[in-house]
């Protein structure tokens, strides 16, 4: 396998800004805005399941000795791990953010 193989890290779409508008409309209830973000959370995590089984495809033959460039699992691993260490850390801030709106008085 080449390293053409393993997906880019700059392969991640860009985020659109947000407008003040969009925040700034006060309306209640469900928003498209809202079913973005979760479409953009199951892509995240679907990216991640990627990285992570490239990883582990290449792990496998590094082990069984078919991988000819051992550099290709160590730049996929390593993304895998920096994949793993964002997801977390954006899972952390949302789970704080959610904890300080659950603690604000109505």
């Amino acid at each position: 396998m080449t390293v053409s193989a393993v997906p880019a890290v700059g392969a991640l779409p860009a985020l659109s800004p947000i407008s003040a508008s969009d925040s700034a409309s006060g309306q209640a209830g469900p928003s498209s805005s809202g079913a973005d973000f979760g479409a953009m959370v199951a892509q995240g995590l679907q990216r991640l399941q990627q990285v992570q089984d490239t990883a582990d495809d290449l792990a496998v033959q590094a082990a069984t000795g078919r991988l000819t460039d051992v550099h290709d699992y160590m730049i996929a691993a390593t993304e895998a791990s920096l994949a793993t260490s964002l997801t977390v850390a954006v899972r952390n801030r949302a789970l704080d953010a959610f904890n300080e709106i659950m603690r604000m008085q109505a």
